[in-house]
């Protein structure tokens, strides 16, 4: 499927701000398209990994900020894991979650909350549950629906709640972090 975008002068200066906050150099992704085929997210969204690396390189700019993959992205870093020139995904989407923080679109503030609840609870991201949740919370019950058996046939995630994480720490970071908050208001 071709990719369409609106080549934009604020294109390049998308691509600086990514590298300067992420570290990482977008044109050195080959399209070999592993992180979006180990993504776990990806068949819920729009657009996929490579898809918004493509944008970035071929000067894409505002309207990557628009992409609900940004949004969604868990931060698993499966991407990284299997990507043959070490392209950090989860740190490119974090570094456009920060460029775009100003314009959250939709209701992927919504899935980021669940995700982080998830982390909270389980002590690492839960995504079935999250997007329970979020198709609970945005009535969208039946839209994806039909992908389901196969993203969970093919173990792209999980269907039970992951354990082995250390609860307690992470539910101190959490309680940290809400305290640092508090103390900067």
């Amino acid at each position: 499927m071709p990719i369409k975008i609106k080549r934009e002068a604020a294109g390049q200066g998308i691509i600086d701000q990514v590298k300067a906050l992420s570290g990482i150099d977008v044109n050195a992704c080959l399209q070999c398209k592993k992180c979006t085929n180990g993504c776990p997210v990806s068949g819920f969204t729009s657009s996929s990994p490579s898809e918004i690396i493509k944008k970035l390189q071929l000067g894409a700019g505002e309207e990557l900020l628009d992409s609900e993959i940004i949004w969604v992205c868990s931060s698993c870093a499966t991407c990284f894991s299997r990507c043959p020139m070490e392209i950090n995904m989860a740190e490119v989407m974090d570094a456009l979650r920060a460029r775009g923080a100003a314009k959250p679109q939709g209701n992927m503030p919504l899935m980021n909350k669940l995700l982080l609840g998830t982390i909270k609870t389980f002590g690492r991201t839960y995504d079935l549950g999250a997007m329970v949740l979020y198709k609970a919370g945005t009535a969208s019950y039946a839209k994806d629906l039909d992908k389901l058996p196969m993203i969970l046939k093919k173990g792209k995630i999980a269907l039970l709640p992951p354990h082995g994480a250390d609860k307690k720490m992470v539910k101190r970071i959490f309680n940290n972090l809400e305290k640092t908050r508090k103390k900067s208001t």
